[in-house]
C-alpha cells in the first residue's frame, strides 16, 4: 500500500514539475513575442504642443528594413482631411502624393535595440531627415535628425490610450 501511495505522490509531482515548466515556457513565449514586434505595428503620434493625436502610423518589415506609412490622419475643422504632399521636393516620388496610405518612414536598418540609417519625411514641410526609432517603456521614440540637429517624438502603440 505504501509502495502505491509514493507513485501517486511522485507522479502529482512529476505532473506539478511539468505543469509548472510549460506554464514557464509560454510566460518566455508571450514575453519574446512582445519584445520581438518592437517598433512593428500601428502607433499613434501625439503633436507636441497641443497634446493632440496627429495620426496613426503602420510600421512594417520588409526585406529585412523598417517602413512607415500614414493609414490615417487627426484632422481640425478647416484643415484639408485627405492633404497631399505639395511641399515634397518634386524629384521625390512622394511629391503631390497623397500623405494618407504614404510611406514617410523609409529603409531603416536593425542596429541592436535602435533602427537606423533610414529617412523620415516631414509631409507638412516636406523635409527629408535621418532617423532613428527604438522603443523605450513600451513607447516608440522617433528621432528625426540633421547632423548634431534632432528632434525626438514619442508615439503610443494604437491600442494604449495616449
Amino acid at each position: 500500500m505504501r509502495r502505491a501511495a509514493d507513485g501517486m505522490l511522485k507522479a502529482v509531482i512529476l505532473r506539478l514539475i511539468v505543469r509548472c515548466l510549460l506554464l514557464s515556457a509560454c510566460c518566455a513565449l508571450i514575453q519574446g513575442t512582445s519584445h520581438a514586434q518592437g517598433i512593428f505595428g500601428r502607433w499613434v503620434t501625439i503633436d507636441d504642443n497641443s497634446g493632440k493625436k496627429r495620426s496613426i502610423v503602420e510600421i512594417s518589415e520588409r526585406g529585412g528594413k523598417a517602413y512607415g506609412k500614414i493609414v490615417q490622419l487627426f484632422r481640425e475643422p478647416g484643415e484639408e482631411a485627405d492633404p497631399v504632399c505639395d511641399e515634397c521636393d518634386a524629384a521625390d516620388d512622394r511629391y503631390n502624393m497623397k500623405v494618407i496610405g504614404m510611406e514617410f518612414i523609409r529603409g531603416m536598418v536593425r542596429d541592436d535595440d535602435e533602427w537606423d540609417d533610414g529617412t523620415i519625411l516631414d509631409p507638412e514641410n516636406g523635409k527629408v531627415y535621418d532617423c532613428k526609432l527604438w522603443v523605450e517603456e513600451g513607447k516608440l521614440k522617433v528621432r528625426g535628425y540633421v547632423a548634431f540637429f534632432f528632434r525626438t517624438q514619442t508615439w503610443v502603440r494604437e491600442s494604449a490610450k495616449p
